[in-house]
């Protein structure tokens, strides 16, 4: 029986903001206060392609703090990607915890679906 799911990320778990950032070939995030122009965010500080300052995952809260200045210091589609990412990670882990195993095919479109095979039948 096949659904369909629709998730809204709420970044939690710093394992899988690790894998998000190996998937995407980041720099591994560190723990620390990071300043964000006018202010500063402490959690797990993800630098992305090109962005001026880092993406901030506060993990107790699962607030994700940032400032791309409008897109003018960080291009929108470099965050889409590591939610994503972060979303197909996370999924993994917890399909694992479980015994299942998960199949992956990326979209045309840039989405990925992912199909858990329970009890880990392929």
């Amino acid at each position: 029986m096949s659904h369909i799911v629709e998730i809204q990320t709420e970044v939690r778990d710093p394992v899988a903001v690790r894998s998000a950032c190996d998937r995407l070939s980041l720099p591994r995030p560190t723990q620390g206060t990071f300043k964000l122009f006018s202010t500063t965010a402490t959690g797990l500080g993800v630098q992305l392609p090109e962005w001026r300052y880092p993406v901030v995952c506060e993990t107790q809260t699962s607030q994700v703090r940032f400032d791309n200045y409008g897109g003018r210091w960080g291009k929108q589609i470099h965050l889409d990607r590591f939610l994503q990412s972060y979303a197909v990670e996370k999924a993994r882990l917890e399909a694992r915890k479980k015994g299942h195993t998960i199949t992956e095919q990326s979209l045309e479109d840039g989405s990925i679906k992912l199909t858990v095979n329970i009890g880990g039948a392929a």
